[in-house]
């Protein structure tokens, strides 16, 4: 995958307490893992039930789409994972991840988590020789326009009501939208040195463990 050679751009700290999740089945796990630890976040490679119990947020990366929901199953997580988040769980999908959360993607051989109300194109924007970069203002982020890398990118098609448009292409195009606790989007925030959208992501997930009654730490039980 190409890489963004850029000033490192600087995000809030993460919050202390809570600890984040990558899924780390296929895709560039590994990428997340290193954002969100630059930040400071307590960070773990999520592969089985019990680490998925341990984490108040997970990141669900960029890869191939179909294979991530076929070892969603093969892995018994299917079904544990859409629980959590219909209980509250925070989650970002980026690039394959957004495929996964969506309610409706056409062409996807395998069920997603169906948690979003957002239509998702797969591949909207052409094969890896057509990957491109643009800048984006994305609501939420303040600063200077986010510099943002699309590979074999999804676009969102719809949103429904309840779903809040966060950024767009200049020809309207949607790549980036949240619903309550869910994040989509259709770039790859990891493959460049500005953390905003994984400080961003963490505000979100500390905010959520924060309203939840847990007697004192937000974090799950080891």
């Amino acid at each position: 995958m190409p890489r963004a050679s850029r000033t490192p751009v600087s995000a809030p700290p993460a919050p202390a307490d809570v600890r984040v999740g990558v899924l780390a089945l296929q895709g560039d796990f590994a990428e997340h893992l290193v954002a969100l630890r630059a930040l400071g976040a307590d960070a773990i490679e999520v592969r089985t039930l019990e680490q998925l119990s341990a984490v108040n947020g997970l990141i669900i990366p960029g890869g191939e789409s179909t294979t991530i929901a076929r070892l969603l199953i093969a892995f018994d997580l299917l079904g544990p994972l859409r629980d959590r988040i219909v209980k509250g769980l925070p989650v970002w999908g980026t690039c394959a991840g957004a495929i996964l959360l969506a309610k409706h993607v056409p062409n996807l051989d395998r069920p997603p988590l169906a948690v979003m109300d957002i239509t998702v194109e797969r591949n909207a924007f052409g094969r890896q020789v057509d990957s491109f970069e643009a800048n984006l203002k994305v609501e939420g982020i303040e600063g200077a326009p986010l510099r943002a890398i699309f590979i074999r990118a999804p676009l969102i098609s719809r949103i429904g009501r309840s779903v809040a448009l966060l950024a767009t292409l200049k020809d309207g195009t949607i790549v980036a939208a949240s619903q309550g606790h869910l994040l989509a989007t259709s770039f790859h925030p990891e493959l460049t040195e500005d953390r905003r959208m994984h400080g961003l992501f963490l505000q979100m997930v500390a905010e959520a463990a924060a309203s939840r009654p847990t007697g004192g730490s937000g974090r799950p039980p080891r």
